[in-house]
């Protein structure tokens, strides 16, 4: 399976904005396995961020995660004030805390405008990226979280084995 569609200017990247290695991870922000993968892709970006474009895309299970989508909303919102990675990190590192009251602590202690963010958790155009996310994952062929893609090609396997992989193709270079 193949990224539909390619990375593009409106996903949200960090590390080497200019690699050819490109890693995208669809994921969701109450997903224990996510939750798991989130310090071993730190881990993975100390090592390779200068080697690695890194990529998030928003993949909440709703269904089974009812507090993905807001947790998803929150990361967006800050976006829009400059700190996505803050918000993205901090609901990661602590995931068992993600009603509304919890995301807006966490804005308030990252100093977000936070009229503007409670605002910005109504905006239509958030839920309409979120949506825009989860399609992208389906027409890609995502069926679980954390799902990730090497290059845009589905790479079979956890966040373990992909630092593994980098780990490898390194040695061998």
């Amino acid at each position: 399976m193949s990224l539909h569609p390619a990375i593009n200017e409106k996903d949200h990247a960090k590390g080497n904005l200019k690699a050819t290695l490109e890693i995208v991870e669809y994921g969701d922000y109450q997903c224990p396995y996510c939750g798991a993968a989130y310090p071993v892709l730190n881990e993975m970006m100390k090592e390779f961020g200068s080697q690695v474009k890194f990529v998030f895309r928003n993949f909440p299970l709703s269904e089974i995660h009812p507090s993905a989508r807001i947790a998803a909303l929150a990361a967006e919102a800050a976006a829009l004030q400059g700190k996505f990675w803050e918000m993205h990190d901090a609901i990661y590192n602590d995931q068992s805390h993600l009603h509304t009251k919890d995301l807006l602590q966490r804005a308030t202690s990252l100093g977000l405008d936070m009229d503007k963010f409670a605002n910005d958790l109504e905006e239509e155009d958030l839920a309409n990226r979120i949506d825009a996310d989860f399609e992208s994952g389906i027409r890609s062929g995502v069926n679980g979280t954390p799902s990730f893609f090497i290059n845009g090609k589905k790479f079979d396997g956890g966040a373990d084995n992909l630092l593994q992989l980098l780990r490898e193709s390194t040695e061998t270079n």
